[in-house]
């Protein structure tokens, strides 16, 4: 495969490429607002990314979006990924959870919310990390739900349940099969927030921000027993498939804002000047460059091979495990550096880096910390080894 943006995407990656650094990147100080004028703003760039066809790239076409095969979508969301805020005003962000409504809702769920998810007009929060439990090995979750006649009663307690506060519906993690194996012990339940029982608790600040990452208690939560995603003990099967593509557009997403970070850190050492001439003369700043221009290199093509294996219809379970580890020490070395060559000014609000740097320190936690992925990476090939095949990362 070759490695360069294809000639047919280039035009589509410029056009969202223009529209995040002309329309995005001025109102990120405002969209940081919580309020009104906030949620109001972005709606007016939701509007102008429709208008500009640019609206839900990734999304299939049956369900209303534009049907970007997966490689081409990589060299999309790579642009996207530069904006927290560009994943909603251009309507990326419910790409994990549209498609699995699509897969597993109940016809009446599809028409419910379908629709109006990939347009935009509700939002969605997924519920599978719990505080009392160490979330790392899901098998321990706690919630759990019983059928009640024609209804799931849902007791239990979770938090990161990121959109909670602005959601329509909760998709619930809860233990449905308590005589089963562990991994065939649990099932997806969709939950309208407005459900009597379904309690925001707090919206929990991380790394000093407020990024809608809520505690939420489910006391006695009775929904009808046709609120199950897919089929009873199949939790397990849907997050998978949910978080496995959820892992590698995290790693896209990164791209993107590591090659901002490292744009920003080039600019101001190439202008600003100390001790008798630029920063980019220093050879310190010169090995940071160097450094975060391999580690950026490195981690795309990582991500790119990951992608072709995957729209080849291979899960590519060890490449995305090496992605979601290097990719997100990548993150967190890319603007760090950068921070490090502004100075105080990189820690100011006065750049985006500060709010990049705290929100880079979460990659390394959610969606599975990197201590799992080290682990089944390393039993996945060392389990080749031992049926004598080797692993060869496709070069034979």
């Amino acid at each position: 495969m070759s490695f360069e943006v294809p000639e047919h995407i280039r035009p589509l990656r410029d056009k969202v490429r223009r529209f995040i650094e002309e329309r995005i990147y001025p109102a990120e100080p405002r969209l940081d607002e919580r309020g009104e004028a906030s949620r109001a703003l972005m709606k007016e760039l939701m509007s102008e990314a429709k208008a500009a066809g640019l609206w839900a790239l990734g999304h299939p076409k049956e369900i209303g979006g534009q049907g970007l095969p997966f490689l081409d979508y990589v060299y999309i969301n790579e642009v996207v990924g530069r904006s927290e805020a560009a994943m909603i005003a251009l309507g990326t962000h419910s790409l994990q959870d549209s498609i699995m409504l699509n897969l597993h809702a109940s016809p009446e769920w599809r028409e419910k919310y379908l629709a109006p998810l990939v347009a935009g007009e509700v939002f969605p929060s997924f519920a599978m990390t719990e505080p009392d439990v160490a979330s790392s090995d899901p098998t321990q979750l706690q919630t759990h739900a019983e059928l009640d006649g024609d209804f799931w009663v849902i007791n239990g307690r979770k938090w990161f349940t990121t959109g909670a506060n602005v959601a329509a519906y909760t998709t619930v993690m809860a233990r449905t099969e308590p005589d089963a194996s562990p991994h065939a012990a649990f099932s997806m339940i969709v939950v309208p927030t407005d459900t009597p029982g379904y309690t925001i608790v707090r919206e929990v600040p991380v790394m000093g921000m407020w990024g809608g990452h809520c505690e939420v208690t489910y006391d006695n939560v009775r929904v009808p027993r046709r609120n199950l995603l897919g089929e009873r003990g199949a939790g397990f099967l849907i997050a998978q498939q949910r978080l496995g593509p959820g892992r590698i557009f995290h790693c896209m997403r990164w791209l993107g804002q590591a090659q901002r970070a490292f744009d920003l850190m080039c600019d101001r050492a190439n202008n600003r000047v100390a001790f008798g001439s630029p920063l980019s003369d220093k050879q310190q700043v010169q090995q940071m460059v160097f450094e975060t221009a391999a580690e950026i290199q490195a981690c795309r093509l990582l991500t790119l091979d990951a992608a072709h294996k995957i729209d080849q219809g291979d899960p590519a379970r060890v490449e995305i495990g090496l992605i979601k580890v290097v990719g997100a020490q990548m993150l967190h070395n890319a603007i760090d550096r950068a921070i490090q060559v502004f100075g105080a000014k990189g820690v100011s609000g006065d750049t985006p880096l500060e709010r990049m740097y705290r929100a880079a320190r979460f990659a390394r936690i959610y969606d599975g910390p990197d201590e799992v992925h080290r682990v089944s990476v390393a039993r996945l090939i060392l389990r080749e080894y031992r049926k004598g095949r080797g692993w060869d990362f496709g070069m034979r």
